[in-house]
């Protein structure tokens, strides 16, 4: 199967060609890389040995990705390519509906075009907003906290609409909190300017490049105030668009899975998990609340070991572990190579 990674340049995107190349895939990389690097395609290739194809463009761009479907005879799709923070879409709305939605657009157009039925959709815990009970199942109700959170629930429900009319075979995996590196070190995340993410935070206060770490919210109603997350490792989201990719290639319609590992750490939890690993303090100032941010989140992740057969099985101390293997050895991301 050759499979079309839009935003494949990215954090999980990169993680995820990894995975689908080592599962047997054939893999092209769709990014224009707004917010990755072309030394992480550099990267990728060097890990699984092969000159993987590489497509710089815009997913908006039906033309360029129908070009791009064709040429390389692709049979699914698995769709990144979005603006990805919760707290700077707050702060440009218009951004976030421009950029998620018509990427999202464009590729759908581009699949009706080409004939080509399978995608999966990445798409978040964020689709859940404020929940009143946790864990969150697939059945939970749905609103959005965010405009992030909104260009992913009506993402969600475009698709569900295109696989009623038949148009489509889809999978729509929610994400929770990924975070961690491969193990080798030689990719993992790289966001543009400053992160909003707890983690890349973190490292770079470890690292010395900024003097304490700011937690967003001591005061809400979690057992030590922080805002309670399940944390994923990168490569088990990766694994399960693997798993996800297959269950497609037998299936129809559409179907929605949580991907997390079904347990909440707080953002102190984190933080003391981390001092134990990099064997350092990190600085602390808390701070107020984040617009957009929830109190606490993570996954019931049953409905996805039955669909797929996959479970998260890394912990948060490898998460940490293989997060700092990478930070470390790219202090300033692939810039500094």
């Amino acid at each position: 199967m050759t499979v079309l990674v839009t935003g494949g340049a990215g954090y999980i995107g990169s993680h995820t060609v990894v995975a689908l190349q080592d599962a047997g895939q054939q893999v092209v990389i769709f990014d224009d890389l707004s917010n990755s690097s072309e030394r992480a395609v550099d990267a990728v290739r060097a890990l699984v040995g092969s000159d993987v194809a590489f497509v710089r463009g815009d997913a908006a761009d039906t033309d360029m990705v129908s070009q791009t479907i064709v040429e390389y005879g692709v049979d699914a799709i698995v769709h990144f390519a979005a603006f990805k923070s919760v707290s700077e879409s707050m702060e440009r709305p218009m951004d976030y509906f421009v950029n998620n939605m018509g990427s999202l657009f464009g590729v759908v157009k581009a699949m009706g075009l080409t004939g080509t039925r399978r995608l999966i959709f990445s798409s978040s815990c964020a689709v859940y907003g404020e929940p009143k009970d946790v864990p969150v199942t697939e059945a939970s109700a749905t609103t959005a906290a965010s405009p992030y959170g909104w260009t992913k629930l009506h993402g969600e429900q475009f698709l569900e609409q295109m696989a009623l009319a038949g148009e489509l075979d889809v999978m729509i995996l929610r994400y929770f909190n990924p975070v961690g590196a491969h193990p080798s070190g030689a990719i993992g995340e790289d966001p543009r300017g400053m992160s909003s993410n707890l983690v890349p935070l973190l490292m770079q206060v470890a690292l010395g490049h900024h003097d304490r770490l700011r937690v967003f919210g001591s005061d809400y109603n979690t057992p030590d105030g922080s805002p309670v997350r399940d944390y994923l490792h990168v490569l088990d989201l990766a694994e399960g668009h693997v798993a996800a990719l297959a269950a497609l290639s037998s299936g129809s319609g559409c179907t929605t899975l949580n991907i997390g590992t079904g347990r909440g750490y707080s953002v102190l939890q984190v933080v003391a998990a981390a001092e134990q690993v990099l064997q350092r303090r990190i600085p602390l100032e808390l701070v107020d609340r984040r617009p957009g941010d929830v109190a606490c989140i993570w996954a019931q992740t049953d409905l996805a070991a039955d669909v797929l057969g996959w479970t998260a099985t890394r912990d948060l101390t490898k998460m940490l572990e293989d997060h700092w293997r990478w930070q470390k050895a790219h202090p300033d991301g692939f810039g500094a190579l």
